[in-house]
């Protein structure tokens, strides 16, 4: 559902000067210039007249404990009354501030001040324009396909649910010991391999953990899974890329000699001990995130990762406006 003030669908909704909004604001605690940033963002919130929250987190990092006119998450406001989550930081804080609003509808804007920043929307240069337009409510919203995961001990009982943004990993707990595993896709056995473990990684993932894994780079307009062994030793263990409704198991065999570990986004675990199942699917709550601008995914990928298109000359254009005439030549 789209909130007043967001456009959905190329429409912008508009925003009532009644409406009595309250943006949350997540940061990274640990770097002074987003420790600054944030600090900016919420006084120019609140000067706008627009409410801010802040989870205990924040608020201890942030050094606001004293700050009667900040809300608390979770005590002075819930979830479902955040119309929109301001994250300062890398993806990392991104995917901290996505956790916080999962179980309502806040989307999230994303200023990069990390690294790489795939998730943000915007650089830190252009964070005026984007506070101005935040607090007025102009920005689209993208939904990105999320996972849900459920973990299954050996009479079949669900131990342990989670959901993942970009990926799920099952892993080996202890670096001397292959973990064994069997995939399975759609309920049907597929190969049982010894492996380090295996990534299942959204379109948005793509470019983490599944990208450093030799996975393939998704499109976030592709709605796909994607299933990567790590290290695996058998002959057939090479990526695959399933339909977004797949259902994709990993069973830890009940012979391995080590345990494993799942995580979801690096930031949520739990322990797997053999012979337990764990279950991958497209979850029913995509992720939103904040756009301030249209932006092409090719355009990202070469901005990121600095990739050379040096000598580029793209596509020529007839004068005319027709499609060229091209003369096929006798080859003798």
């Amino acid at each position: 559902m789209a909130r007043s003030g967001e456009r959905v669908g190329g429409s912008k909704v508009s925003l009532s000067v009644h409406e009595q909004r309250t943006i949350l604001v997540v940061s990274h605690g640990h770097r002074a210039d987003a420790i600054d940033a944030a600090r900016h963002v919420i006084d120019s919130i609140l000067a706008a007249g627009t409410g801010v929250a802040l989870a205990e987190l924040d608020r201890s990092e942030l050094g606001l404990h004293d700050r009667t006119d900040i809300a608390r998450l979770g005590i002075d406001v819930g979830v479902a009354d955040i119309s929109l989550a301001i994250v300062l930081g890398g993806d990392g804080t991104i995917l901290r501030a996505a956790e916080l609003v999962r179980e309502g509808t806040a989307p999230v804007l994303g200023i990069n001040m990390g690294h790489v920043g795939f998730l943000a929307e915007i650089e830190r240069d252009d964070m005026a324009d984007a506070l101005r337009r935040a607090i007025a409510g102009d920005y689209g919203v993208e939904e990105r396909l999320a996972l849900e995961v459920r973990v299954k001990d050996t009479s079949g009982d669900v131990i342990y649910e989670t959901w993942a943004l970009n990926e799920v990993t099952v892993e080996k707990a202890s670096r001397e010991r292959m973990l064994e595993v069997v995939l399975e896709i759609d309920r049907l056995p597929l190969s049982s391999f010894g492996a380090d473990g295996v990534v299942v990684s959204t379109p948005t993932g793509s470019t983490a953990y599944n990208f450093s894994a030799g996975g393939p780079v998704i499109w976030p307009t592709v709605e796909a899974i994607a299933v990567v062994p790590l290290s695996a030793h058998a002959l057939f263990a090479r990526p695959l890329v399933v339909g977004p409704e797949a259902s994709v198991a990993i069973e830890v065999l009940a012979r391995t000699n080590g345990t494993g570990i799942l995580w979801a986004d690096g930031r949520r675990s739990h322990d797997l001990p053999p012979g337990a199942r764990v279950i991958v699917r497209r979850s029913a709550r995509p992720v939103r995130l904040a756009r301030l601008h249209p932006a092409a995914f090719t355009d990202r990928l070469v901005r990121k990762f600095g990739l050379p298109v040096a000598g580029w000359r793209g596509p020529v254009e007839p004068a005319t406006g027709m499609l060229p005439v091209i003369a096929l030549e006798d080859d003798a």
